[in-house]
């Protein structure tokens, strides 16, 4: 059976020690909550006075971690006054203080990331705003992506055993890099080719971009992949490395402004001009024109058959797209009224079905 009394701990020593633990906790905890409240009491006075949005958020963001840091730096002084407290809170505080510090180098990052979106949204430009979106977002997932390596790194190193594992490491460190580098060579592929993206700005967010025969707009930029929002709602996922490594169509890179072309397949009997005519009246007076581009010509001629190009712009690739449909109906309306011959109608050719045609007749 087991007996306390026969452990040999004296449990008045024992109690006495762990009560003044407490109470040097309890005290640390007081005096660090107090020191924080104190000192962001004048940081908020401070950020009140600045014209910026930035540091607001940035304070906003940190509250938390900095608050947990003051308790964890009063509980380590406290600790150098107490054996038993340090002999609990050592190991404990070297795993605990890089986690701190990754937390407040995150939550920078995110408060940073937030304000210089919400000063961005302020911007007319739109070409602009996205060019800042972009980099913005992959640069913050890059610094959030080091922060989070580089933290859990110096997590593990406050074990022990992983010490040693890492000292072992070092001892082959020629080794120990080529292997990495092979494993890790899609991991860095991908870190390269996003911040190429963000440097360079071969497509940005918001962007409507053509790959592999789909059109959409670009809602996301990550480091391995960029996801396109379509017309019909659908969502492709290309590779990042894929902007890069292959051709694509940018059709918002600079502006929204493009020209678009409506094809008519006519007979060739048709009259051209008064064509031409009607749809440079419709398009001049339709309120999507932007007065840059309007032609209409003649780029096709088969034996059965001829290509009429009309040529339109517009400001925005969504109104281009509503002012050629516009344009196609109502050519084919007016055409149906005024040239229904121009309109293409298959013939068939009957043996006998014409007496100069030289063919047997039908028996």
């Amino acid at each position: 059976m087991i007996n306390p009394a026969r452990w040999g701990i004296d449990w008045n020593t024992f109690v006495f020690d762990a009560a003044n633990t407490a109470l040097i906790v309890f005290v640390a905890v007081a005096v660090s909550y107090i020191a924080y409240r104190l000192v962001f009491a004048m940081v908020n006075r401070f950020t009140h006075l600045s014209e910026y949005g930035l540091d607001d958020h940035v304070i906003r963001r940190v509250r938390s971690p900095i608050k947990w840091s003051f308790i964890a730096i009063g509980i380590t002084v406290a600790a150098q006054y107490d054996p038993v407290l340090r002999s609990v809170w050592e190991p404990l505080g070297q795993f605990l203080r890089p986690a701190l510090l990754g937390w407040i180098a995150y939550n920078i990052i995110r408060g940073v990331t937030a304000a210089l979106e919400a000063q961005m949204q302020l911007q007319g430009d739109p070409v602009s705003m996205r060019s800042r979106k972009t980099r913005i977002a992959v640069l913050s997932r890059v610094a959030t992506v080091t922060i989070v390596v580089l933290t859990v790194g110096l997590m593990l190193f406050a074990i022990p055993s992983v010490q040693a594992i890492g000292t072992t490491m070092l001892a082959s460190a020629g080794l120990a890099a080529l292997a990495i580098g092979a494993a890790a060579q899609p991991a860095l592929k991908s870190l390269i080719a996003g911040l190429q993206v963000a440097l360079t700005e071969p497509m940005r967010i918001g962007d409507q971009v053509k790959v592999d025969g789909d059109v959409g707009r670009v809602e996301e930029i990550h480091m391995s992949y960029v996801t396109l929002r379509t017309w019909d709602e659908r969502v492709i996922i290309v590779p990042t490395a894929r902007f890069l490594e292959d051709s694509f169509e940018n059709w918002s890179r600079s502006d929204e402004q493009l020209t678009g072309p409506v094809f008519l397949h006519l007979d060739p009997a048709a009259d051209v001009e008064p064509i031409r005519q009607e749809f440079i009246r419709f398009v001049t007076a339709h309120e999507l024109f932007d007065g840059r581009n309007v032609s209409a010509l003649l780029t096709e001629a088969y034996p059965e058959s001829i290509a009429l190009r009309l040529t339109v712009s517009a400001k925005t690739i969504g109104e281009l797209w509503t002012l050629r449909c516009d344009t196609r109906e109502h050519m084919v309306a007016w055409l149906r009224e005024n040239q229904p011959d121009a309109l293409i109608r298959h013939r068939l050719e009957v043996p006998g079905g014409h007496e100069k045609a030289g063919e047997p007749e039908a028996p």
